[in-house]
């Protein structure tokens, strides 16, 4: 029978070795008493995992699990005043840089095979989510007059279907604006929306050999250099394939270059979907099938918005928003590494669910994410009383 709790098992696949190397960069253990850098981690995932409304939820849910702490990393549980002063005061980098390290390790467990592109390219998918806030609590959170935000700029690994970088701004910062600062892998491709339509942004994916597949806009000025041929038995959902050059003045001198352009019918939502590439070398389908899996960064922002604690928040500074974001995004990459390496076929939602019902039962946590709804064996029978006759 094991000892530990299925919380303390999923804590355990965390580098502790890391992080405390980031600590020693980020000095965040400084002047601390007794509430370590680590104790502040496990505090804020137990807030991911159980989903806890408020300080005081993780304050007495910690309090609640049987037996002493050893098996998180931690003395004792932290008290309310404890967790928001370190919410407030400690930098909300060291949590955005072992997610970082993280996504090295725990990120390659949660790979999945693809299957449908046969590229050589990295498929990076970018888009941006909004997260609510309120305006008279979170006065530094500027959107709209009456209304605050925050805006989550994300690479999503299209391998891992995880953020490869995420930016965090006010809500008033523009799609495109936030995008200029996301690190470029030469070879890559990034897949975004028409809100990236930027010509500046492009010519700057393209000069870093970096390409893209973006829907353009209705309105831009264009000429068509060259019509390409289209497949005559397959793919008849693609229905234009050319090269162009960008004819309006501004638009031109952003990209001078030539853009292909490629038209394909949407069946699902009945409508017409153009996209515009630097790459013009693949099939016409293979840049439609690009574009269709953007849809995965929608489904991510999904995820992290229904499964996790991110749409309401326990701290009302920037520096409390920014750690229990990023403590989301290292609750999500541990459950997707969970999820891949289970034998049972989990959905996502279910997992979270379950293991939020379980978090202090004490299971193996391998056998239980293989077959969570295993009948405990009977105890053996050791009675060595003789028969009567």
């Amino acid at each position: 029978m094991i000892n530990v709790t299925l919380f303390s098992q999923i804590i355990s696949k965390l580098d502790n070795s890391k992080f405390k190397k980031l600590v020693t960069i980020h000095q965040s253990d400084k002047h601390q008493k007794g509430f370590t850098s680590w104790s502040h981690l496990v505090s804020m995932l137990f807030c991911q995992f159980a989903k806890s409304q408020s300080i005081r939820d993780i304050s007495n849910g910690l309090r609640s699990a049987t037996g002493n702490l050893n098996h998180l990393g931690m003395l004792k549980a932290p008290s309310k005043s404890t967790i928001s002063y370190q919410n407030k005061n400690r930098s909300w980098e060291l949590f955005r840089d072992y997610y970082y390290v993280l996504l090295e390790s725990l990120g390659q467990q949660a790979q999945m095979k693809r299957t449908k592109f046969k590229i050589k390219s990295k498929i990076l998918l970018l888009d941006a989510t909004t997260i609510s806030l309120c305006l008279s609590l979170f006065d530094w959170a500027k959107y709209k007059t009456k209304k605050g935000a925050v805006k989550m700029h994300t690479l999503l690994d299209y391998d891992g279907h995880l953020p490869a970088y995420v930016n965090i701004t006010d809500g008033k910062t523009a799609d495109n604006k936030g995008a200029y600062d996301i690190p470029l892998l030469k070879g890559s491709v990034i897949v975004a929306d028409r809100f990236y339509n930027d010509f500046s942004l492009l010519n700057v994916w393209n000069s870093n050999d970096v390409y893209f597949v973006v829907r353009h806009k209705n309105n831009i000025k264009f000429k068509t250099v060259k019509e390409l041929n289209l497949p005559q038995d397959r793919h008849q959902h693609v229905l234009k394939d050319e090269i162009i050059e960008l004819t309006g003045n501004k638009t031109k001198e952003k990209y001078s270059k030539r853009l292909r352009r490629v038209a394909l019918w949407d069946d699902k939502n009945q409508q017409t979907i153009e996209v515009i590439t630097n790459q013009m070398s693949w099939t016409a389908n293979t840049i439609t099938e690009l574009y269709k899996a953007r849809w995965e960064v929608e489904i991510f922002f999904r995820d992290i918005k229904q499964q996790l604690h991110i749409k309401s928040f326990i701290g009302t500074t920037q520096n409390a928003v920014m750690i229990q974001i990023w403590t989301a995004l290292i609750t999500i990459l541990i459950l997707k590494a969970l999820k891949t390496q289970a034998k049972h076929p989990w959905y996502l939602s279910n997992l979270v669910a379950f293991i939020r019902l379980n978090l202090f039962v004490k299971v193996e946590l391998n056998k239980w994410l293989d077959n969570p709804f295993a009948k405990e064996q009977p105890p053996p029978n050791h009675s060595i009383q003789g028969g009567l006759f």
